[in-house]
């Protein structure tokens, strides 16, 4: 199974917009990324979004490009526990998309791969994509790839 948790396109300033949409550089960065997703050929049964407005946007700008459905999920705002996406991973076997937020993908990344989710390993990006891998044999993680924005635009 590969999951892959993508923290949401950057988002205009609460001052500025209430929601927190997506600016327009983070559209353009999701964009980029979202067409970098469809030429590398990633297949997944479904994206799964935090329902906070900009997360939503993410989702749909990363499916309209690799062509999946997406569904609000809860246990994906800021501020959750990752024992939820943890379970639920557990009996997953197909490739999904994670939408979310820091802390939460952080902590449920480095639960993953190191069993401490107060560790501080990985370094998200908005509108990044950080692509772990489930070894079905052994059960155990580990990061495939991580790809930025700046990367792919």
């Amino acid at each position: 199974m590969k999951l892959y948790l993508v923290q949401h396109g950057k988002a205009k300033p609460k001052e500025e917009d209430p929601e927190r949409s997506l600016s327009n550089e983070g559209k353009s960065e999701v964009e980029a990324v979202g067409k970098f997703l469809k030429k590398i050929g990633i297949e997944v049964t479904k994206i799964f979004h935090s329902g906070k407005f900009r997360a939503l946007q993410t989702a749909e700008i990363l499916a309209k490009h690799i062509g999946v459905e997406i569904e609000e999920a809860d246990g994906l705002e800021p501020l959750a526990e990752i024992d939820v996406w943890v379970e639920r991973i557990r009996d997953i076997r197909e490739d999904i998309i994670l939408v979310g937020h820091l802390p939460h993908l952080s902590k449920l990344a480095n639960y993953l791969i190191a069993g401490n989710q107060e560790l501080d390993a990985i370094s998200f990006r908005f509108g990044g994509v950080v692509c772990l891998e489930r070894e079905e044999s052994e059960g155990e993680w580990r990061i495939l790839w991580i790809v930025r924005p700046e990367i792919v635009r």
